[in-house]
């Protein structure tokens, strides 16, 4: 089966979860597949060659559709007016869906494969069974946001999430399969239907993510893209309040807070008990040289990435109910969870105060992400509801 896949970003280098997702599931498509690659690109500063080295071994066609600065404005404005979420204006642009239906008339696929609601547009009118993976619910994580937000900033969230909370109503009626990665997360799409949706978890690459014995220098690691809101207010939360807690017992207690492109706040955050890495070669260096790995996420949607990798080389990992509705780890016993600062820094103290127990943690939470998370299966799953779907306009 050739598949046509459209994304909104190139899926190259994995600092962001819709990446890391969307490279793993061309992989495993792959293998059984012919994959013809549209990503839209607005970064300036990408390595095409690099990106390209990276995809081929995947794909029939690579196709990176650039987006330049101006066309987003007036995309942004359009969307506002057109009554659409500024987001998916943001990414569609009438030059890109020309030269897409283009590709898609040349190679004449037998299913269509759309990323976010953010390429939805794209997808729409092509005359072939389609998938849309909602991935996270873009509009409660914009809710999420509002309370948190700066007073200009308030209005415009509340009017995207009434904007977001339709269209991803809308576009469910116009796709044959509906995915997204997590339970939590499907509950949350308004819709009667909502429950055909089927959830395709994100697995993790367990011969990359594995244990290393390395110096243990920080006691504390937080990973992510740290110019996305949830981890920058993560960061912060961290930083301000879990952390001076565990410093009245560990006032040597050092952490890390390692991932790309820096918000000022994060970097503001530097101190000299506070690391800001900014972007690392090898993600793994930043798990490996601490001896827990937290996410303290009080907003956003979807299952995180950085939980499934630290867990998987073996840290003793902590995080919040939020994040742990999506992973779904047995609490206490694969990993630890809290809400407020004071149970937050309370797990913290308790690993760093009892080394056999945090062993325990981190062997089970290893075994637990190797049962229940793999790029394999998820992606097999997912292979699985493409055939039958394009099964079913025959």
């Amino acid at each position: 089966m050739t598949i046509f896949v459209i994304l909104p970003r190139v899926p190259y280098p994995l600092e962001k979860g819709d990446k890391l997702r969307a490279f793993y599931q061309i992989k495993e498509l792959s293998k059984n597949n012919e994959i013809i690659l549209c990503a839209l690109n607005h970064n300036k500063k990408l390595d095409k060659q690099l990106a390209f080295k990276k995809l081929q071994p995947y794909c029939r066609s690579i196709n990176f559709i650039d987006i330049n600065p101006f066309q987003v404005i007036v995309n942004v404005i359009k969307a506002f007016f057109n009554g659409i979420p500024l987001q998916v204006g943001y990414f569609y642009s009438k030059r890109a869906d020309k030269k897409i239906k283009r590709l898609f008339n040349d190679y004449k696929p037998g299913h269509v494969y759309c990323q976010l609601v953010r390429s939805a547009e794209y997808g729409i009118n092509l005359p072939v069974s389609k998938t849309l993976d909602y991935q996270d619910v873009f509009s409660y994580g914009v809710k999420r946001r509002i309370s948190k937000a700066p007073f200009w900033l308030k209005p415009v969230l509340k009017l995207e999430y009434k904007r977001l909370t339709r269209y991803e109503a809308k576009v469910f009626d116009i796709f044959d399969v509906k995915t997204i990665i997590s339970v939590p997360d499907r509950e949350l799409i308004k819709h009667k239907d909502k429950h055909k949706i089927h959830v395709i978890p994100n697995g993790v690459d367990h011969d990359f993510f594995k244990p290393l014995d390395k110096p243990k220098t920080y006691e504390v690691v937080f990973t992510g893209n740290m110019s996305y809101p949830p981890n920058v207010d993560a960061a912060g939360f961290l930083a301000k309040e879990i952390m001076s807690l565990v410093w009245e017992k560990y006032p040597s207690a050092k952490l890390l807070l390692a991932g790309a492109s820096p918000d000022p706040k994060v970097k503001a955050l530097s101190s000299d008990k506070i690391k800001v890495s900014g972007w690392l070669d090898d993600i793994r260096d930043a798990y490996a040289s601490a001896k827990i790995f937290i996410a303290p996420m009080r907003i956003g949607t979807g299952l995180q990435n950085k939980l499934l990798e630290a867990m998987s080389m073996k840290i003793p990992s902590i995080t919040t109910p939020l994040a742990n509705a999506a992973l779904q780890a047995h609490t206490g016993k694969e990993i630890l969870v809290g809400e407020t600062a004071e149970e937050l820094a309370g797990n913290i103290i308790r690993l760093l105060d009892d080394k056999e127990f945090a062993e325990k943690l981190a062997n089970k939470g290893y075994d637990f992400v190797h049962k229940n998370y793999s790029w394999s299966e998820a992606t097999f799953k997912l292979e699985k509801l493409m055939k039958a779907s394009v099964e079913n306009k025959k």
